[in-house]
C-alpha cells in the first residue's frame, strides 16, 4: 500500500480491516487487564485528559517527577509484552530496522483531546513512531519543529496508521477531538490509539 504524504507524515489509510481492528482491539482489552488504564498528572500536577498504559520492556509515565519511562506499571507489575501482530506492522511500515521496544496505549473518551506536543523521551529518535487508530475517528493536527507555526489537520479513521519519522519526527502534533460513536468498533465509543517506539 502506498501511503499518503501528510507534511512530512505518512499516512496508511484503511491499512487494517475490520478483522484486524477486532483483533488488535481484543488485545488491547487484554493489555489493559493486566495493566490498568491510568490517567495521569502533569509534573505540575493536572490530570490529564487521556488514559494510558503500554505493553514491552518499558512503559511512559507521567507525575511530579517528570515525564519519563519506566519499567514497572504504577502498581509496580512489568508491563505486558508487546503482541506479535503489532511488531508485524511494524515491519509493514516502519521503514526502520530496529525493532520496538514499547507500545503506549492511548484511550480516548468523547471529550479527550490531546495538546500539541514532541515526541522527544526517546533515547533514540532515529526511529520512527508507527500510531495505529482503533475506534471513534479524531481530528489529528500537525506542525512543524517550532511550537505556534502554521498547522494543518488530518482525520484519522480507525484502522489508519500514521508514520512519524525521518523530518517528521520531532513535528509538533496533537488530537483537537474526537467524533464521538462514528466507529461500531468499541461498545461505548471512543478511541484507542496505539504508538509503537523504540524508547531505550
Amino acid at each position: 500500500m502506498t501511503p499518503l504524504k501528510i507534511g512530512e507524515f505518512l499516512l496508511f489509510k484503511s491499512f487494517l480491516d475490520r478483522a484486524a481492528q477486532e483483533q488488535l482491539r481484543d488485545q488491547t482489552r487484554n493489555i489493559a487487564i493486566e495493566a490498568p488504564l491510568t490517567r495521569y498528572e502533569t509534573p505540575g500536577g493536572r490530570p490529564m485528559r487521556v488514559r494510558m498504559t503500554a505493553a514491552g520492556n518499558v512503559g511512559w509515565v507521567s507525575d511530579a517527577q517528570g515525564y519519563r519511562y519506566a519499567a514497572t506499571h504504577p502498581s509496580g507489575m512489568p508491563w505486558p509484552p508487546i503482541p506479535a501482530e503489532l511488531l508485524d506492522i511494524w515491519k509493514k511500515v516502519a521503514g526502520h530496522a530496529v525493532q520496538p521496544d514499547t507500545c503506549l496505549i492511548n484511550y480516548y473518551d468523547g471529550d479527550a483531546k490531546m495538546g500539541l506536543h514532541q515526541d522527544r523521551d526517546e533515547a533514540d529518535l532515529t526511529a520512527p513512531v508507527v500510531s495505529i487508530s482503533l475506534g471513534d475517528t479524531a481530528l489529528f493536527r500537525i506542525g512543524g519543529k517550532e511550537r505556534g507555526g502554521p498547522t494543518q489537520t488530518v482525520l484519522l479513521e480507525s484502522g489508519d496508521i500514521l508514520v512519524m519519522g525521518g523530518a517528521a519526527r520531532l513535528c509538533f502534533h496533537g488530537v483537537d477531538w474526537i467524533r464521538h460513536k462514528s466507529s461500531t468498533l468499541l461498545k461505548n465509543g471512543g478511541r484507542i490509539n496505539l504508538t509503537l517506539r523504540k524508547a531505550t
